[in-house]
């Protein structure tokens, strides 16, 4: 059934192109054709992780094959469209990925499952300042703690939808979106059908960068849901002569609720970020502070559309916030040297409100490597190690990847 909307949603999309556009000459067509570009991104990655519990160790050799085309710009419209490929290569696929119902409970979970889908298949009319797109599509706000594609998955994270921006000037843009399906990492099994608004807007000044939104979130189902997020961010810089400093906050409230009458849960919670770094002849040191609070140790803060990897260490410990909330103080150096470059990372974790037997969440190591040879191949390394306290268990996960892009 799913596989049949993405053949529709592709014919519909090229159908309105040529419904809008009939009044074009061939010369327009012809020109439009040619300006026409496709592309293919190839990701060959090895994953293994090791957690102190009863699982078997999960090792995990997938490709990820990503083929797109774009055509040129006819009246304003142009039509994109991707097709996504993850296989398992010389049998190494001794993991467990839980919603595709692959090996489920016998190894630590590696969520790239097997899978050939369309990845994006959209319209898009541009015209001066207004860019709308119609269909499935990557979107990824900010720095995609909230809204994000989840890139570091062989299988990204699109949506089904329509999305307007406008730049108002070169100081000022507003973005919209409404979404009725989340495609999610996991293959068709896990996508979600859903009603959510997403509004962003930029305010670019001399002090810095400042951005308010709002993430309305309902998953389009028979029980009564909401998952709504307001929030501001701001971001700035300054350099002296040897220090280049790098600044920012961030603060969100959010309410949940589900169901109806003596039935229904409410909750509230707020996200609290604050950041500074300083780069000093190409080294840069990070202290990063961030609080997903909870309410009353019953409901932690959630960002389900987020690129999780991204935050809270790469062992993917708190893809789902504790109920007792997260408060994450990250410590971190990075630059340059042996050809490539390099990160180290230290995460101290523990609750924004204590329950009994749950207040220091551990804390973990992260470890990076990457580099590019002849310009073209990117190879990377990257070991996280974390160390368990009063929930989760110890884990240890390692990656080695090639990719490339032509």
């Amino acid at each position: 059934m799913k596989t049949q909307q993405q053949v529709a949603l592709t014919l519909i999309a090229t159908a309105v192109i040529a419904a809008l556009s009939s009044q074009a000459s061939a010369e327009d067509w012809h020109e439009a054709l040619s300006e026409s570009k496709a592309w293919a991104d190839l990701n060959l990655r090895y994953e293994n992780v090791d957690q102190d519990n009863t699982l078997d160790d999960a090792s995990a050799l997938t490709l990820r094959t990503r083929l797109g085309f774009q055509t040129g710009t006819l009246n304003g419209f142009s039509f994109t469209g991707e097709v996504e490929d993850s296989r398992i290569v010389m049998g190494q696929g001794d993991y467990t990925v839980g919603p595709t119902g692959y090996n489920v409970g016998e190894y630590s979970v590696i969520a790239d499952p097997e899978t050939t889908e369309v990845d994006q298949a959209f319209v898009q009319y541009k015209q001066d300042s207004l860019t709308l797109k119609a269909g499935r599509q990557v979107i990824a706000l900010d720095n995609h703690r909230f809204i994000g594609h989840v890139g570091w998955r062989q299988d990204r994270q699109t949506f089904d939808g329509v999305s307007a921006k406008y730049v108002i000037n070169d100081n000022i843009d507003v973005f919209y979106a409404y979404l009725t399906q989340r495609n999610r990492i996991f293959a068709e099994a896990a996508d979600i059908d859903s009603k959510d608004h997403l509004i962003n807007a930029n305010f670019t000044t001399q002090m810095g960068k400042f951005t308010g939104y709002a993430y309305l979130l309902e998953v389009d189902s028979e029980t009564a849901n909401s998952l709504d997020t307001y929030g501001i961010r701001y971001s700035g810089k300054y350099s002296s002569e040897s220090v280049a400093w790098q600044y920012g906050g961030e603060f969100a409230t959010q309410s949940s609720s589900t169901g109806g009458g003596e039935g229904a849960s409410d909750f509230d919670a707020n996200y609290l970020n604050g950041f500074l770094a300083a780069t000093v002849s190409g080294v840069t040191a990070k202290i990063n502070y961030e609080m997903l609070g909870s309410d009353n140790g019953m409901y932690g803060f959630s960002t389900p559309l987020a690129t999780l990897h991204k935050f809270n260490g790469w062992t993917d410990q708190f893809l789902a916030t504790p109920a007792q909330g997260l408060v994450d103080t990250t410590f971190s150096l990075n630059g340059s040297g042996l050809g490539g470059k390099w990160l180290l990372a230290y995460h101290n974790f523990s609750a924004d409100e204590s329950t009994e037997g749950v207040d220091d969440l551990g804390s973990e190591v992260d470890i990076q490597y990457t580099t590019t040879l002849m310009e073209k191949v990117k190879v990377g390394v990257k070991y996280g190690r974390y160390m368990a306290d009063d929930i989760n268990v110890d884990a240890d996960k390692f990656w080695l990847w090639v990719g490339t892009r032509f």
